[in-house]
């Protein structure tokens, strides 16, 4: 058995996205068929982004174990002669069985295109939204600059479930014009369910004037949809590449408004062991840090997180289900290990 990675780009005008669907065809559906029919053995895929109806990838991962012995990296040349026009492997390797596209840190870059002119160019129709109004430019790269860094982002999403994480980090968020052909390149930890595209549907009302640049600011604090602008059509919106860590940040700081951490993980690779380090937070956000934060330490590899927090004592309770963890008091002794990080406030560790 070895497990194949896959680049693959694809026109997704002539499908239903990417995910299995019964009443449509799909890109996934159609890796299925043309591998299961080249490896002569059932094969299923895996996405590292499901992309939606219409939208565009030059840039996505995919996974998918077999049996066979054909040369990983050949695959790719095989399987583009049993697939359509619109779908293109662009490299196939052997990776480890356990990696895995949904469950690695990774950059994640997109594009949506806008093609701002009076008038539509039918070549462009499939691959830009078309706006006819005067967009500025300048405004629009103001609102943009409010969506930079780690927030919660509900605004810009259409949540599909209640629990459902709605932080995210934007590295960053360009506005360029080339012609009448506007580019949003937006690389984020992450996206969520319509992320890109509501948030290409506010910049363009700030762009037309009907937002003010600072009022992008407010949707992010309102933390609900109808606050912000329409979700922008899927077409004009392109998955360019998708890069995975290759190794640990020794440290992950995040801060905004509502908070301030840093999570310290130099000791994960030998000792498995993290340390969290809570400067400030919100009280209304304080249990969703720890536990998200908590959770980003184990899939990194932590089987001990410990928590300080430095803005208020006993916020942090013993016993309470924070996710999936819970944590207890260490005594003085016990301390040993974060002492090098120069804390005097009570620690908290959770065993995983």
């Amino acid at each position: 058995m070895k497990r194949v990675k896959m680049v693959l780009a694809y026109d997704g005008t002539n499908y239903c996205g990417w995910q299995l669907q019964p009443n449509g065809i799909t890109i996934e559906g159609v890796l299925n068929q043309a591998l299961s029919e080249l490896l002569r053995e059932p094969v299923a895929v895996i996405g590292a982004s499901r992309t939606d109806s219409g939208v565009h990838a030059e840039g996505n991962v995919a996974i998918f174990d077999t049996e066979n012995r054909m040369p990983a990296e050949k695959i790719c040349f095989a399987l583009n002669q049993r697939l359509p026009e619109d779908i293109r492997i662009l490299t196939s390797e052997e990776t480890p069985l356990f990696w895995h596209p949904r469950k690695q840190n990774c950059v994640k870059t997109y594009e949506y295109r806008i093609l701002n002119r009076k008038i539509a160019m039918p070549t462009l129709r499939l691959y830009s939204h078309f706006c006819y109004f005067s967009l500025d430019l300048e405004k629009m790269r103001q609102g943009a600059s409010y969506l930079i860094g780690e927030h919660d982002f509900k605004s810009f999403c259409t949540v599909r479930g209640q629990a459902e994480e709605t932080v995210r980090t934007i590295y960053c968020l360009d506005v360029e014009k080339n012609g009448d052909m506007i580019t949003l390149r937006i690389s984020g930890s992450g996206f969520l369910y319509n992320m890109v595209r509501i948030i290409a549907g506010t910049l363009m009302k700030v762009g037309m004037g009907v937002y003010p640049p600072e009022h992008v600011k407010e949707i992010l604090g309102a933390r609900d949809r109808q606050a912000a602008g329409p979700t922008a059509p899927a077409k004009g919106l392109t998955l360019i590449s998708i890069e995975y860590e290759k190794e640990l940040k020794p440290v992950i700081i995040g801060e905004n408004e509502e908070w301030l951490y840093r999570l310290y993980q130099t000791e994960i690779p030998e000792k498995k062991k993290a340390y969290l380090v809570i400067e400030r937070c919100v009280e209304s956000d304080f249990d969703r840090l720890v536990t998200r934060m908590t959770h980003q330490a184990v899939r990194n590899g932590a089987k001990e997180v410990y928590v300080c927090d430095r803005e208020e004592e006993g916020r942090l309770i013993v016993g309470k289900a924070y996710g999936y963890y819970k944590f207890h008091n260490i005594s003085i002794d016990e301390q040993g290990p974060v002492k090098h990080l120069g804390e005097t406030l009570d620690w908290y560790l959770a065993r995983i």
